[in-house]
C-alpha cells in the first residue's frame, strides 16, 4: 500500500527578485511525498498565478489522487488523470522517484539517459540599468538570464549589462512585457547587444504579431509553450521553447515535448520557477544536450536543501541518489 502526503515549504530569497509582473522575497513550493513501506518519492512543485494556479488549489489537486496512489498509480497513467500544471508536476516526480527506489534502476537509466554536468544561466533581476549592471559585473556567471519588461528603458538596461559583461552570453526575458510598439525597438536593442535569444516578448495572447515580423535575435516560447500538444501553434511565431517541468505537469512530458520540439526544429531552453534542488533535479534529466539550461532556482535562495544539487559556479552536477532519482 502506497500513501500519498503534501507538504508547503517556504524558503526566503536572497534578496528582492523581481520580473516584468511581480516581486517576490520568498519561493512558496508544494512538495509531494509517496511512501512504500522504507522508500519515499519525492517531488515539488511551484504553484503560479500567472497560470491560475494557488498554493492551497495545487495541494487539494495532489491529495485527491490519494486513493489511486495508493491503488497503485504510475506515472505514466497519472498523464490521463491530471491536467498539465504544477500538481501534476510534482506527482509525477514523486512517483518517478519512488520507482527508482524500489527497483534500484535511476530514473535517467529508465529513460536511456546518459547523465553529464550542464551549464546554467543565473538570472538577473529587473531593476534599473545601473543596478542590473552591477549585478551581472559581480556575479562571475558566463550566461545571463536579464530580466526586463519595462514600459521604457529596457534598451539601455540591456546596453548596460553588455557595457559592464563583454564577454558574457546573454538571454533576455521580457515575460510578455513589450507592447507591439516596443517589439521592434527592443529587438532591435538586444540584435545590437549580441543577445543570444529573447524570450517570450509579448502577452501570450497577442503573439501572432511575432510571425509577422523579421526576428533579428531567435525568440522563445515560455508562457505561450506549456506541453507537446501546443507545439504546432508555435511554428512561425517562434523560434525555440522553454521546457519548464512546472508547465508539462512533470518529467514524463517533459522528455515527451522536448523530442517533440527537437524533431519540429525548435531550439531548446529547459527553464524552471524559482524553487529548491529538489525542483531543478529532475530538470537535468531533460537539460541534456539542449541550447539553452537556465536551472538557477536553488540559487536564487538563501538556503536550499539538504541534500542539495552542487553547482560549481555556473556548472550544476547531476543530483545524488539522496536527493531525488
Amino acid at each position: 500500500m502506497r500513501e500519498l502526503t503534501t507538504r508547503v515549504d517556504v524558503f526566503p530569497m536572497q534578496g528582492e527578485f523581481r520580473i516584468s509582473r511581480e516581486a517576490r522575497t520568498e519561493a512558496t513550493v508544494v512538495v509531494a511525498e509517496v511512501r512504500e513501506g522504507e522508500h519515499v518519492g519525492r517531488g515539488e512543485c511551484v504553484p503560479y498565478a500567472r497560470y491560475s494556479e494557488t498554493v492551497d488549489g495545487v495541494v487539494t489537486d495532489i491529495n485527491a489522487l490519494g486513493p489511486k496512489v495508493a491503488d497503485g498509480l504510475t506515472a505514466e497513467a497519472l498523464q490521463t488523470e491530471m491536467k498539465p500544471g504544477a500538481a501534476r508536476c510534482a506527482l509525477d516526480c514523486a512517483l518517478l522517484d519512488l520507482e527508482a527506489k524500489l527497483s534500484g534502476t535511476p530514473v535517467a537509466e529508465r529513460f536511456g539517459i546518459a547523465l553529464e554536468p550542464v551549464t546554467t544561466a543565473y538570472t538577473i533581476s529587473l531593476g534599473e540599468p545601473e543596478a542590473m549592471a552591477e549585478a551581472a559585473r559581480t556575479c562571475g556567471h558566463p550566461l545571463l538570464k536579464v530580466k526586463l519588461g519595462r514600459p521604457s528603458g529596457d534598451d539601455l538596461r540591456i546596453k548596460a549589462i553588455r557595457e559592464a559583461v563583454p564577454d558574457a552570453r546573454l538571454i533576455v526575458d521580457a515575460n510578455e512585457g513589450w507592447s507591439a510598439g516596443l517589439l521592434l525597438k527592443n529587438l532591435g536593442a538586444c540584435a545590437d547587444a549580441g543577445v543570444a535569444l529573447v524570450e517570450q516578448p509579448v502577452p501570450a495572447a497577442r503573439d501572432g504579431v511575432l510571425a509577422t515580423i523579421s526576428h533579428p535575435v531567435p525568440i522563445c516560447a515560455d508562457e505561450s509553450a506549456h506541453t507537446t500538444e501546443g507545439l504546432d501553434v508555435l511554428k512561425g511565431r517562434y523560434d525555440a521553447v522553454n521546457v519548464k517541468l512546472n508547465k508539462t505537469g512533470g518529467l514524463t512530458e517533459a522528455l515527451h515535448m522536448v523530442t517533440a520540439a527537437r524533431a519540429a526544429g525548435f531550439d531548446i531552453m529547459i527553464g524552471c520557477m524559482v524553487g529548491t534542488s529538489l525542483a531543478m533535479a529532475p530538470a537535468i534529466l531533460a537539460a541534456q544536450n539542449v541550447a539553452f539550461v537556465d536551472l538557477d532556482g536553488p540559487l536564487l535562495l538563501a538556503k536550499d536543501r539538504d541534500p542539495a544539487l552542487h553547482y560549481d559556479g555556473a556548472i550544476l552536477h547531476p543530483p545524488s541518489r539522496e536527493l531525488w532519482g
